[in-house]
């Protein structure tokens, strides 16, 4: 049975200069959850926002915050995002010395855990932990900058995570980050991801709610 296709605009492509406007602006659009890239300038070779800007997002909208940790050391910094209001924390498969460790500490904090995997990254990597999280995500750019183009051959790890989660009787959500837009959602949903992370595909232009409507259209047509 088919997850319902979800949107989650990436704030990474938002102007942080008028960030509440923006957050509350997707959400009247119909966003489904917030997408929160956080890089540390060592997992990847950019640095974005801390716990503090979590915090300060917090209040804004009642949608999920789904916070993706791109950074060294994740487990250092699993409670203080968890203490500044993420719903959800995605940490990377390459990242952690003991993955299942990390994930257990996420639910330890009271919130939902993910894994995610880099473009090079076998899926293979994260299929031990694939009872332990709520969500798999896929990163269809190499992680690290906005506004890339999306990378097809990740859709085969799609379609196996896919295929494990129906022959195991899983409940993991798949997502899928990176060059995500209108013309290529069909694809994604196709192969089985229905969480869709968009950045400037929402952000570029003015109407983000005929954004957010063509990329949902396009992926529910590749369902059927």
């Amino acid at each position: 049975m088919h997850h319902p296709i979800r949107i989650a605009p990436s704030i990474l492509a938002a102007d942080f200069g008028r960030l509440e406007h923006e957050i509350r602006s997707v959400e009247a659009a119909g966003a489904d959850l917030i997408h929160v890239d956080v890089m540390d300038g060592h997992f990847v070779p950019n640095i974005t926002l801390g716990p503090v800007v979590v915090e300060g997002i917090r209040p804004t909208t009642r949608l999920e915050l789904d916070v993706h940790l791109m950074i060294e050391n994740p487990w250092d910094y699993l409670e203080p995002f968890a203490k500044a209001g993420a719903d959800s924390i995605t940490v990377h498969v390459e990242a952690c010395p003991d993955p299942a460790d990390t994930l257990d500490k996420i639910h330890a904090l009271g919130k939902r855990a993910g894994i995610v995997m880099s473009p090079p990254t076998p899926v293979e990597s994260v299929e031990p932990f694939l009872d332990l999280v709520e969500r798999v995500l896929v990163m269809s750019v190499n992680p690290g900058f906005g506004g890339q183009s999306f990378l097809p051959e990740v859709l085969d790890k799609t379609r196996a995570l896919a295929r494990w989660r129906e022959e195991r009787g899983l409940s993991y959500d798949i997502e899928i980050d990176g060059g995500i837009k209108e013309t290529n959602s069909r694809e994604v949903a196709a192969a089985g991801a229905e969480t869709l992370v968009a950045g400037s595909a929402v952000f570029g232009g003015k109407d983000y709610a005929a954004r957010i409507d063509a990329i949902r259209s396009a992926a529910e047509q590749g369902r059927t």
